[in-house]
């Protein structure tokens, strides 16, 4: 395994960010302070440290600060410094815009232009978001986002076929809406999206195993067993073994057949785009949706916390970045202490925010303490 960890992190007119650096230790950060502060900022700041729009999920062009009067954001910045090896120099990774307003985000690694799907050669993130508290209330949608996120940190590749085929998706779609589109554009169409589409659903049906594996292998675990499954069908080809150009054809005849009722309904109703993840709470063999909200922020901790340890003994990959936001305030004492001790043992650089320090007195002395006020930074003494 290859300990990366952030050393230094440094943002320039970010959200209400004019200019803050933070020097870090390696151990984990626990950021405490008002509402509003900018916590979370610099969580979403870390989250751009990897290909996507960050944990928020914001447009580039809104991310940049902006002051009264002013019509758009100005052009930002945030750099960072990852170190892997103590021995050597830590790698310096960027990403920001050029322009006020840009729509479009640049990328660089020592200094030279990269594409985003490198940042993973060098550091990779997992996140929990008070968003995220309703993952099993909503719609698949935000289900599948999620697990995508997962997969996406052990298998960057994965993003890449994602946005082949949410672009592939998007052309269909618009092909469909014309009149007399054309057939063998869309042939050419639905074979992208059953290659890429395939892709997908064999990435994700790895990290599904290797997650009941992890899950499986942790009775100890201090939060609630989860039991999962995807379920398309394309999912279920590729766990029942099925070989890739199998269930490319499948989706492709998917596709073709449902081409009158995806133009009727002006979307695609059938592909990996619609896949849901399903999560029962083992223990009382009961779907997460209808366990309480502490049982379902339990469970979908476990999931982030399977993931990481999952990542962690990677040979040849980085070990994850762990980014937890407000997510201590919504645990018991007991449970708290347990994310705590999970962390340590793991090994991992984890992010925590919270209003009050005294939600980490369980982490005094094992991690770096940041008071957050009004986009300012202070780390606080151990003691």
């Amino acid at each position: 395994m290859t300990r990366a960890v952030l050393r230094q992190l440094t943002l320039t007119d970010f959200r209400g960010y004019e200019r803050a650096a933070l020097p870090m230790d390696g151990r984990p950060v626990y950021l405490f302070g008002p509402n509003g502060a900018g916590k979370t900022n610099l969580l979403e700041a870390v989250s751009l440290l990897s290909a996507g729009r960050g944990l928020r999920n914001a447009a580039i062009a809104e991310i940049g600060r902006r002051l009264p009067g002013e019509a758009a954001g100005r052009a930002w910045a945030v750099a960072a410094e990852v170190e892997s090896d103590p021995a050597e120099e830590p790698v310096r990774l960027g990403t920001g815009t050029e322009a006020p307003g840009a729509a479009r985000r640049l990328v660089r690694a020592q200094g030279e232009p990269a594409m985003p799907g490198r940042l993973a050669d060098h550091l990779r993130l997992v996140w929990l978001t008070p968003q995220q508290d309703r993952l099993f209330l909503e719609g698949a949608s935000e289900r599948r986002r999620f697990f995508d996120r997962l997969v996406f940190a052990a298998e960057p590749g994965h993003a890449a076929q994602a946005a082949s085929y949410e672009k592939a998706l998007r052309e269909r779609a618009r092909l469909l809406a014309e009149e007399g589109p054309d057939p063998d554009w869309l042939t050419a169409l639905e074979a992208r999206l059953a290659e890429a589409g395939a892709r997908m659903a064999e990435a994700r049906v790895r990290t599904l195993v290797a997650l009941k594996a992890e899950i499986d292998g942790r009775a100890d675990r201090p939060f609630p067993q989860a039991d999962l499954d995807l379920t398309g069908p394309f999912e279920q080809m590729a766990l029942a073994g099925a070989p890739t150009e199998e269930i490319e054809a499948q989706i492709a005849r998917a596709l073709l057949a449902g081409r009158p009722r995806d133009a009727a309904a002006g979307r695609s109703l059938t592909g990996p785009h619609r896949t849901d993840l399903s999560v029962r709470h083992r223990e009382k063999d009961r779907p997460a949706a209808e366990c309480s909200t502490g049982e379902q922020k339990a469970l979908i901790l476990n999931l982030v916390l399977a993931q990481a340890a999952r990542l962690s003994g990677a040979k040849s990959a980085p070990n994850p970045v762990v980014l937890l936001d407000e997510v201590a305030a919504h645990l018991d004492p007991l449970r708290r202490a347990a994310l705590f001790d999970e962390i340590e043992a793991l090994g991992l650089q984890a992010f925590l925010t919270g209003t009050e320090e005294a939600l980490f007195s369980d982490l005094k002395g094992r991690a770096q303490g940041v008071h957050v006020d009004a986009a300012s930074l202070a780390i606080v003494d151990d003691e």
